[in-house]
């Protein structure tokens, strides 16, 4: 579906079960910037109020999912630790044009499309491959939400770029996001 160019190797899986606290932390924390680059976008496009409306969507959900985490965090009785910095993300961001407003918007939309990609291709080996039923179940519904945000963006993209141009566009992406992550899934956080 989403076409990445490198899958998560399996044993991620395990890296990530192995310090739960900090994977869910790591998590929790992704979800409250994915709460965030939807509300940042939403500044982008005041004059889309239907695609403002579907942001909306989105950064109340990413904020749901941020709750869902730290409830879990707190009834394991683990700590929530501090804010963790993604470097996956940083040299994401780095790919996205700068210049005609148009192209940066699009660009932004690409950039949130390949994040959700990831986080979704990443729940998935984690719903295939650990042990703790729990997070199994939670992390499969949480694959399910990621995969129509991420529709969404890119169709987003579509509409403002062009379907031809931002396809285009998404093969450089998926290009780029291919030579990144072949440095990350070594410790435990979510695109780490």
């Amino acid at each position: 579906m989403f076409k990445l160019k490198l899958l998560t190797d399996p044993r991620w899986a395990n890296i990530a079960e192995g310090n739960l606290e900090e994977i869910l932390t790591d998590h929790a924390w992704c979800e409250q910037k994915a709460t965030t680059n939807a509300i940042t976008i939403i500044t982008m496009v005041p004059e889309y109020p239907e695609i403002i409306t579907e942001l909306l969507k989105i950064a109340q959900e990413e904020l749901e999912h941020f709750q869902m985490v730290h409830e879990i965090i707190k009834k394991r009785g683990y700590t929530f630790g501090r804010e963790r910095k993604d470097d996956y993300v940083g040299q994401l961001f780095k790919f996205i044009v700068q210049g005609k407003r148009e192209d940066y918007i699009v660009d932004r939309m690409l950039f949130a499309a390949m994040i959700e990609a990831r986080s979704c291709e990443r729940f998935k080996v984690l719903t295939e491959n650990i042990k703790d039923e729990e997070l199994k179940v939670f992390y499969k519904g949480l694959m399910i939400s990621e995969a129509g945000h991420y529709t969404t963006f890119i169709g987003f993209a579509r509409q403002l770029g062009g379907v031809e141009k931002v396809n285009e566009r998404w093969e450089e992406w998926l290009e780029y996001e291919a030579e990144i992550i072949k440095s990350y899934g070594k410790k435990e956080s979510i695109h780490g």
